[in-house]
């Protein structure tokens, strides 16, 4: 058991995968990033200093019963229940920016295939003998096989 188990996890595929499984969780943490510190902060600027990730409506109030919190973290903090729409919004942003960062990867690796045309074929060395279909030289008049004049 612990032999197949060693060949399945050392086959190239599964090891492929696990490397992409760990840069595709790396590239996530990236974008995570960008979205939340260098895209909302000019975005929440433009919109009159909103911050996407303040963004919330409370359902229950805590249990200090604050009729109003500053931020997101005020209103967990007092055990608040709360609808987080702002954190929805920053995620389908994310997601977005993700979506179109592995189309563009995509489409450079499809274009970088494209360009690499398989070489021409060689011209032809041989040809078949009509008589007795043995492969003799391209230039050759009689058949080193079977003697018949290729005329």
């Amino acid at each position: 058991m612990f032999k197949e188990f060693k060949e399945f996890a050392m086959r190239g595929n599964v090891v492929d995968m696990a490397v992409g499984i760990v840069i595709g969780a790396a590239f996530g943490t990236i974008i995570k990033s960008l979205v939340a510190d260098v895209i909302m902060p000019p975005i929440g600027l433009l919109l009159g200093g909103v911050d996407f990730s303040n963004l919330f409506i409370v359902l229950k109030k805590g249990a200090e019963g604050a009729a109003s919190f500053a931020t997101l973290a005020d209103a967990k903090a007092a055990g608040a229940v709360t609808l987080n729409y702002g954190v929805f919004i920053n995620t389908i942003i994310s997601f977005i920016i993700v979506a179109f960062a592995i189309f563009m990867v995509v489409k450079a690796m499809n274009s970088a295939k494209k360009k690499e045309e398989p070489a021409p074929a060689a011209a032809p060395t041989t040809k078949k003998c009509p008589k007795c279909l043995s492969e003799i030289p391209i230039e050759a008049t009689r058949c080193a096989f079977c003697t018949s004049d290729l005329g």
